[in-house]
């Protein structure tokens, strides 16, 4: 997995009735983009250090505006 700041790491909902968590990522620890994340959360604005599991992705800003427009 590799990301920049500004891309999204989303984590779908392991369980029945978990919610898919996304947040942008807006710091890199290592410099070829690879886990871990700092991630801020959008649905509460709270930023944590993020190491992915198999349940995450990475969409970047162009995949975003691929799925948006």
């Amino acid at each position: 997995m590799k990301a920049a700041i500004g891309d999204k790491l989303v984590i779908e909902g392991g369980r029945t009735g978990e919610a898919r968590r996304v947040g942008v990522i807006v710091e890199l620890r290592n410099p070829d983009g690879s886990p871990p994340y700092v991630v801020r959360w959008l649905h509460v604005e709270h930023e944590t250090l993020v190491f992915p599991g198999p349940d995450a992705h990475v969409m970047t800003e162009e995949q975003e505006r691929i799925t948006t427009s």
